[in-house]
């Protein structure tokens, strides 16, 4: 069997569920699980269909990088939790019943085994870009996270699986799907989504510049370093128009590109990710189960990585 990770984008995938499940799904005790109970069977569905070997739930340790903010302080601003007396860290601003079930997940994919890795002061983004870049095998990365696309690599086997239009429903993206949506190759999404900007993730890109021109200057100067040394070279076939939205955003396009560009050097040590075929804690699944009545989720995660769907 050929080896394969399938590498989670967690926090993505847990507030799809929350969403998209009904509230009505709830605990003995009237506590919802809805977050839970999605996140599990959308981990069947994902191990179920694609098989892999190798499995990892990515976790958001920092939601919010302060090396991020300090570098642009608009990013995700949008958001925090509205300010409160006192020094804290930046809280994201979540429902208080998924914020509820949040330990639940934690202790659910504890008892399977299924790893979850985080690193300080990083996002999951982070932490899958460098998995994914040191993995050794094929890779396929579930999110509904277009900044992973600056990820896929076709020659290394790297793909996202992108859910935005659900898990049932995701797509499988490469190069080709990039290049066609786009305009542009993978390995220039981050410089595409550097210079549009994106509002879900609190960056202003260069003003006056989306998609197209984006990818019009990519396509010609290959990358934002080139494009910022054409707008300032007065012997550069760039037109007045591009030349002086991009000198005029000098400033962020000095500190962007280092926020919108995935880590991948990461130190996570050597976490065994094996995909656990067994539950690692039966008697504690079991507890979880009757706690929080996960029912038939829990058993169709155990068929899942069992493979005896």
């Amino acid at each position: 069997m050929t080896d394969r990770l399938l590498l989670l984008d967690t926090a993505s995938l847990y507030f799809r569920a929350f969403f998209g499940v009904p509230d009505s799904v709830k605990a003995p005790d009237g506590t919802p699980v809805n977050a839970v109970r999605g996140l599990m069977d959308f981990i069947s569905r994902l191990v179920g269909e694609y098989d892999p070997t190798h499995l990892a739930c990515c976790w958001d340790d920092d939601w919010r990088p302060q090396w991020r903010v300090d570098l642009i302080p608009s990013y995700k601003a949008h958001r925090v939790v509205a300010e409160v007396p006192g020094p804290r860290p930046d809280v994201e601003e979540v429902p208080d019943p998924l914020e509820t079930q949040i330990p639940i997940i934690i202790s659910v994919l504890e008892a399977y085994g299924i790893p979850v890795v985080g690193h300080p002061e990083m996002e999951a983004d982070d932490v899958i870009g460098t998995l994914a870049t040191d993995a050794g095998m094929a890779v396929d990365i579930v999110t509904g996270d277009r900044d992973l696309f600056q990820l896929v690599d076709d020659d290394a086997g790297v793909r996202v699986l992108y859910v935005a239009r659900g898990v049932s429903k995701h797509e499988r993206v490469d190069n080709a799907w990039v290049r066609a949506k786009y305009g542009v190759d993978a390995h220039q999404y981050a410089d595409l989504a550097t210079l549009r900007g994106d509002a879900s993730d609190g960056l202003p890109g260069v003003a006056g510049v989306g998609d197209k021109t984006a990818a019009t200057l990519l396509g010609r100067f290959g990358d934002v370093a080139s494009i910022v040394a054409a707008a300032h070279d007065p012997d550069s076939d760039m037109g007045p128009g591009p030349r002086g939205k991009i000198k005029a955003a000098a400033d962020y396009l000095a500190v962007a590109p280092e926020v919108v560009a995935v880590r991948r050097d990461l130190d996570l040590g050597s976490p065994d990710l094996t995909r656990p075929r067994t539950p690692v804690d039966h008697a504690a699944l079991v507890a979880l189960d009757e706690r929080w009545g996960l029912g038939s989720s829990a058993v169709r995660l155990v068929e899942a990585l069992s493979g005896s769907h």
